[in-house]
């Protein structure tokens, strides 16, 4: 479990991300006790794994690398690849989303970006190692989605639901101190590896852009909690996916380093509060690399200039990751965000409890007309008979 954590003042750098900070207040006494009390909240949602489900899931993620280096090591002897290549060919499995973040509620899927040598085909990857996950005793539910934007693998082990993309380097092995963030990796390279790629940089840069990790860490988690009982928590839906709040969390805690969790959380809803759309987010100025890759960039790309709410990536090739936000779902997204400061300025006033932010929205109360989509799987030999 992640807890608040006061940082070490004298080692903190001054400035993170694009600008200096608003202010760097230590926490007085009534922030660590609202902090407390937001902590306490929290748990009454039962947001977080116990000890024997974070162990299990790292035990499934250890299991999970180390069948797919076995792959590697059996592909390389079927292509007829030199010992001394295949000994060295190594292997890696690196987690993201939510999990690397260290954000991830009960039951949360794992999304893991496997990464492989320069040599090998990315088919082997749906079709050979997709059939040794298959033959897995402890794998149910396993399909393979080549055909996406992002090509997937998805399953479920031992009850945790898991993504899996794939990407190869342009060398012949992957050593365990591979560093992802280094730019050339995704030069001269298959431009589906380079999304598969971007899951992981991204993540991993967003936890090196923030002042405290652990503080992050827990303010993201009570922004997710508040976005899932607002139902503005959806990137498909046209509001906002984990990424887009951990980037809007991680931008407050970059301009109040020195600042306890509750203090973030009040500061989110004010500062987003007065936030003028479409100036975009941005966590930091990401190094132009001349790779030939699409990325973010109004000046250039007309159809960028549309996005309303552009929430940016700080790793190269940028992306937005709020392209799917309309103007009607803005307007709920700024009507919801105003409702939240207007409660954390009555918490501030002791006038409210931090249980009124997550109170959960009445969908069918709040809209008259509701849209119902359903799907159908229909199997054509068991209808024809």
């Amino acid at each position: 479990m992640f807890q608040s954590q006061t940082p070490t003042w004298s080692n903190m750098p001054k400035t993170y991300g694009l600008t200096g900070p608003i202010s760097e207040d230590l926490p007085e006494e009534e922030n660590l006790i609202q902090t407390r009390k937001l902590l306490d909240t929290m748990k009454s949602y039962n947001v977080y794994e116990n000890n024997l489900e974070f162990e299990h899931r790292e035990r499934v993620f250890r299991r999970l690398e180390s069948l797919f280096r076995d792959w590697l090591k059996e592909i390389c002897i079927e292509m007829n690849v030199p010992e001394v290549v295949t000994e060295k060919v190594g292997g890696k499995i690196f987690p993201f989303g939510s999990y690397h973040l260290g954000v991830h509620s009960k039951g949360a899927d794992i999304d893991a970006l496997c990464v492989g040598p320069g040599f090998l085909e990315r088919k082997a990857f749906f079709t050979s190692f997709f059939a040794k996950l298959k033959a897995q005793k402890e794998v149910k539910d396993i399909q393979a989605i080549e055909e996406a934007y992002v090509p997937v693998i998805t399953l479920s082990w031992e009850g945790i639901q898991i993504d899996l993309v794939f990407a190869l380097l342009s060398r012949r092995s992957v050593p365990d101190n591979l560093d992802l963030l280094n730019n050339s990796i995704v030069k001269d390279i298959d431009i589906r590896c380079v999304r598969s790629f971007n899951g992981y940089r991204v993540t991993e840069q967003i936890l090196r852009l923030v002042p405290n990790v652990l503080n992050f860490r827990v303010a993201l988690r009570a922004i997710k909690l508040w976005a899932k009982q607002r139902n503005i928590y959806s990137n498909k839906l046209g509001f906002l996916g984990g990424v887009s709040w951990a980037i809007m969390v991680a931008r407050i805690c970059q301009v109040y380093p020195n600042a306890t969790t509750s203090t973030l959380v009040i500061k989110f809803f004010k500062i987003f509060s007065m936030w003028v759309w479409p100036i975009p987010i941005r966590l930091i100025e990401v190094e132009k690399c001349n790779y030939n890759l699409p990325f973010w960039d109004p000046k250039v790309n007309q159809s960028d200039r549309c996005h309303l709410m552009p929430i940016i990536t700080p790793a190269y090739p940028q992306q937005n990751t709020s392209v799917n936000v309309s103007r009607s779902t803005l307007a709920i997204l700024n009507e919801e965000i105003h409702r939240g400061h207007a409660i954390c300025q009555e918490i501030e006033q002791k006038k409210a409890k931090w249980s009124e932010l997550f109170e959960q929205t009445d969908f069918f109360q709040k809209y008259q007309y509701v849209l119902r989509h359903v799907k159908m799987k229909i199997d054509i030999a068991t209808h024809r008979t």
